[in-house]
């Protein structure tokens, strides 16, 4: 077995977390290994504990114990077919970022018993790039624009944008009920609830964080209508939980959503949540405007077309 390892920062990753340097450093090792060791203070920083989210400095000194990577923990790469299929995701590139339409069912990284996500997939289909981090986070289920920054700076400038409200995030869901014209605000707070095995759920609550959605109606059916969706902040299940607070819940939402009018979908297809990051845009210093779009999956658009069609024939039987 290989023994211990002294390892210095360098310039290009100052400012990362230390769990996903650590993640990069020692490549194949699960995340709940990394996270144990750090747990159990086996990797030491500048000669000390540090807890995961410590950002990481040009110079800083880390410490890391005796372990062999075996066939067991190699385990888990992303397959041909999923490297093909993150590669034909990529709506957006520069030096500086790579913009995906992440698909739906797919989490943005490994953990919690996924070997996986879409961070290691885009790892691993273009190695060639030494730094590459999630600038923010979507749901498994959700589909969309997932931005990725390959450089530290614009990862800092991005979480900056992020706080200041300087990213434009829209997103489209199909919502049960009759939605009214026009635009309507749901500013409630939201409490993340703790559940077992990393099943985490969200409540509104007075001792929530502060949270800000707008939805405007734009095509309506029988008994459900598309909504476009504008978030102001980036709280976990934001859009999900305040839509069902409003009385109109996401299709396909398994954990906050209507199950009777779920069944009533899956009749006609719907397979999953029907929620997708549809827009994202912004303007980093220095640059010009970034805008991405993602057009909605070919299962979502023949929902609605089933939709369309369902409404048609009773207006026409009338």
């Amino acid at each position: 077995m290989p023994g211990v390892r002294h390892i210095q920062v360098a310039i290009e990753s100052e400012g990362q977390r230390l769990d996903n340097f650590l993640l990069r450093e020692l490549k194949g090792l699960p995340k709940t290994r990394v996270y144990r060791l750090l747990r159990r203070g086996e990797v030491r920083v500048n000669g000390g504990r540090a807890r995961p989210e410590y950002r990481v400095c040009r110079g800083d000194r880390l410490r890391l114990p005796p372990m062999r990577l075996g066939e067991r923990e190699l385990r888990g790469e992303p397959s041909p077919r999923v490297l093909e299929r993150i590669g034909q995701a990529i709506l957006f590139e520069d030096e500086q970022l790579l913009i995906l339409d992440k698909p739906s069912g797919l989490a943005v990284h490994g953990g919690s018993g996924l070997a996986y996500g879409a961070i290691e997939a885009i790892r691993a289909r273009r190695p060639e790039l030494p730094c590459l981090d999630l600038a923010h986070r979507l749901d498994r289920d959700t589909s969309g624009c997932l931005i990725l920054a390959k450089r530290r700076d614009t990862l800092r400038q991005l979480h900056a944008l992020m706080r200041s409200g300087g990213v434009e995030k829209r997103y489209l869901a199909l919502l049960k009920g009759e939605l009214g014209e026009g635009a309507w605000r749901v500013e409630a707070p939201l409490e993340r609830c703790p559940g077992k095995r990393h099943l985490h759920s969200v409540r509104v609550s007075m001792a929530g964080r502060q949270a800000l959605s707008v939805f405007r109606s734009i095509e309506r059916y029988a008994g459900w209508a598309l909504a476009d969706v504008e978030l102001h902040t980036g709280r976990m299940h934001q859009i999900r939980v305040h839509a069902a607070c409003s009385g109109h819940p996401v299709a396909g939402d398994e954990r906050y959503g209507d199950r009777a009018a779920n069944r009533a979908l899956r009749r006609l297809g719907l397979r999953r949540l029907f929620l997708h990051a549809s827009r994202i845009a912004f303007e980093l210093p220095g640059r010009g405007e970034v805008v991405a779009q993602a057009a909605l999956s070919d299962d979502l658009s023949a929902i609605l077309q089933a939709l369309r069609e369902r409404m048609a024939a009773a207006e026409g039987a009338r």
